[in-house]
């Protein structure tokens, strides 16, 4: 008598279906805690549908951007933290199409990993709905893709999709930017999801640190530190969108000053900028200590404490200091737009006069 042959399922493939329904289970709440008035239905669906309120725009542009978080992701997976890292995810999508004079409407996530954990799905879900809720936008849907094999054991990448909408007279182009306007800086949470790869090159290749090594300096773990995620600039920049005419606004991700802030400059000016105009957070001073890194490579690959730079109309300038300083945000006078060719030129500080 032959033997009887082994009949298969998915999960001896290594994919639990009943993991990534339980998963669905422990973030619901999380997820329609986000949702905004415009949002149609409920989780489950094949799509999330949001009914656009026409009414309140003359000329609705939609605006879209889509990001992932990097090797960021590395510290989660040696940390075994996984609450904050859905935060990078939001803040890289809405901060970006942000920048262009939109307000996000609403957010998809793409969380692909080796299997389901339950739990540290539905706490990577928290994190991206919490910041959709302090963003304004809604997490209207997303997939949780089980790829076992394909990933390392228990780790897992996030991506992130968000629309928003801008008002045709009110976006943000950087075609008004000329010279003699006004730069100036919004503090950044700290490194924010850029730059990694030298971050980890940096405290394990050479400093032989690992995730739980204590820092003086810092007051907590590196793991901690790093951890911390990037800030979320709408509630902050919507506002002052709305109230006054922003020449120009720069998301400072990879490329640092160096490569992001030229995006918006006319092809006949620079950027003065002054890195003496805020102190640099410890953070990034013992990272370039640490690594022996030339102050330009920092400038270039960080965003050194600045995260969002404003660029401002000279006859505005005090009215959007004002406002900043009535609603209790900390600003930095960091120079001026100049006759030039595109390019960030860096004063003071470190790079003299």
């Amino acid at each position: 008598m032959s033997e009887e042959k082994k009949q298969l399922t998915y999960a001896d493939a290594g994919v639990d279906i009943d993991a990534g329904n339980r998963a669905v289970e422990l973030m619901k709440d999380s997820v329609r805690a986000s949702y905004r008035p415009e949002v149609i239905g409920d989780l489950g669906g094949f799509g999330g549908l949001f009914a656009l309120d026409t009414k309140k725009y003359k000329e609705p542009i939609l605006v879209s951007g889509t990001d992932g978080v990097g090797t960021k992701l590395k510290f989660a997976f040696l940390t075994n933290n996984h609450s904050t890292i859905g935060q990078d995810a939001v803040a890289m999508c809405v901060n970006d199409i942000l920048v262009q004079g939109a307000e996000p409407l609403f957010f998809l996530d793409y969380i692909a990993v080796d299997k389901v954990d339950s739990q540290k799905v539905a706490d990577i879900v928290k994190g991206v709905a919490d910041a959709c809720r302090e963003s304004g936008c809604a997490l209207i849907g997303g997939e949780t893709a089980e790829m076992h094999g394909f990933y390392a054991k228990d780790e897992y990448d996030i991506a992130g999709f968000c629309v928003g909408v801008a008002e045709r007279s009110k976006m943000i182009t950087g075609e008004k930017v000329k010279a003699g306007d006004i730069l100036l800086g919004l503090p950044s949470s700290g490194v924010h999801s850029n730059g990694f790869s030298l971050v980890r090159k940096i405290c394990f290749d050479v400093m032989k640190f690992t995730v739980d090594t204590p820092i003086p300096e810092f007051g907590c773990t590196l793991g901690e530190k790093l951890l911390t995620p990037t800030r979320l600039y709408p509630k902050t920049c919507l506002p002052l969108i709305q109230k006054f005419d922003i020449h120009g606004m720069v998301h400072i991700t990879g490329g640092g000053f160096y490569d992001n802030i030229p995006r918006i400059l006319p092809e006949d000016c620079d950027a003065e900028v002054r890195a003496d105009a805020w102190d640099v957070p410890v953070v990034f001073r013992k990272l370039q200590e640490w690594g022996n890194v030339p102050d330009k490579e920092m400038y270039r690959t960080f965003n050194m404490g600045v995260g969002m730079v404003l660029v401002v109309d000279p006859a505005e300038a005090d009215a959007v200091r004002k406002h900043l300083k009535e609603n209790g945000e900390t600003f930095y006078e960091l120079g001026k737009v100049i006759p030039g060719h595109k390019t960030t030129v860096m004063k003071g500080g470190v790079f003299g006069e």
